[in-house]
């Protein structure tokens, strides 16, 4: 580890001294891109990837146990041939991990013998397979069952990190458009700025930028729309581990009708629309208060700065 880190180390001074700003150059004869003899080698025996990562995050889906709480929880396949239900939503996952924008992204991955090496894969599902796999997702409550065991595994590593890992967690709703390039995709809408795709909801825990909850919604779906549900399952996943909540939201998520029983659990942060009324409301304290300032300053006697210049003249007065 020691050496490791010394190669790091000595790696990343030389880019700093060749990246130094504070060179000064003279007109250069040449451009800076010359390189004219280039030699490429083909190890027989050694390997490697993109992203190096891989293998360490791997790792850590094996210590926490989401692999066997996704095989233990969700059941979506029959039989296993051979691929369980966690090689399909790692493969997805990994293949997001590692710049991949769509299914077909995943071909890459499987042509990638270093890439399966270091997963101990010897083979992974295709795009057509990975595709088939999502389709199997017929019914909310089974999207509801992938979610919960990645909550479950989640726990483990909040867990691992004291009793209360989180003193002062903020939870963070809100809507984000979702545009897509598909024309036949099942729950597709215009949303209100005209853009063809969906309109996901997000629950997420701005400590650590964990994403508690998602649903997936038509573009056309209020911001709010179920908002509710989520938000209190998310209080519930954190309050174990956290000493204080305060849930956050723009103007959409001032759902009033559930102040009263959140106030009873955690703080929260919400806008409000600036209505008529509500306006009204805010500006009549402060309208009261110029007011009384008025008749006070018109009443004979009762300025306030000769008031305090003639208690001054008292011998108590410092």
């Amino acid at each position: 580890m020691r050496k490791y880190r010394k190669i790091l180390r000595n790696r990343k001074a030389r880019i700093e001294r060749r990246l130094d700003s504070r060179k000064r150059w003279s007109d250069q004869p040449k451009p800076m891109l010359s390189a004219s003899n280039i030699h490429y080698e083909i190890s027989s025996r050694s390997e490697a990837i993109t992203c190096g990562g891989i293998g360490a995050i791997h790792q850590m889906v094996g210590k926490i146990g989401l692999a066997e709480e996704i095989d233990r929880s969700l059941h979506l396949l029959k039989v296993h041939l051979p691929y369980h239900e966690s090689d399909h939503v790692l493969n997805i996952s990994y293949n997001t991990l590692m710049g991949g924008r769509t299914l077909e992204d995943i071909e890459l991955r499987r042509q990638d013998a270093a890439f399966l090496s270091a997963l101990g894969a010897q083979r992974i599902p295709d795009p057509t397979t990975a595709g088939d796999f999502t389709r199997r997702f017929k019914h909310p409550d089974q999207v509801e069952t992938l979610m919960d065991c990645i909550n479950v595994s989640r726990q483990v590593v909040w867990e691992q990190t004291g009793q209360t890992p989180f003193g002062f967690a903020l939870i963070d709703a809100d809507g984000t458009l979702a545009p897509t390039s598909g024309r036949c995709k099942q729950g597709m809408e215009y949303s209100y700025t005209g853009i063809w795709g969906y309109h996901p909801l997000i629950v997420s825990l701005a400590n650590t930028g964990e994403v508690l909850s998602l649903v997936n919604r038509p573009g056309c779906a209020v911001s709010h729309d179920g908002a509710a549900e989520k938000i209190d399952e998310a209080i519930a996943l954190v309050s174990p581990y956290a000493k204080r909540i305060c849930v956050r939201g723009d103007t959409a998520f001032s759902l009033t009708e559930h102040f009263d029983r959140w106030s009873d659990e955690v703080d929260f942060v919400f806008g409000m629309d600036a209505h008529e009324k509500l306006v009204g409301i805010a500006k009549g304290p402060a309208k009261a208060r110029l007011e009384a300032a008025k008749t006070q300053a018109e009443v004979p006697g009762s300025d306030p700065g000769k008031r305090q210049a003639e208690e001054c003249q008292r011998p108590d007065c410092p």
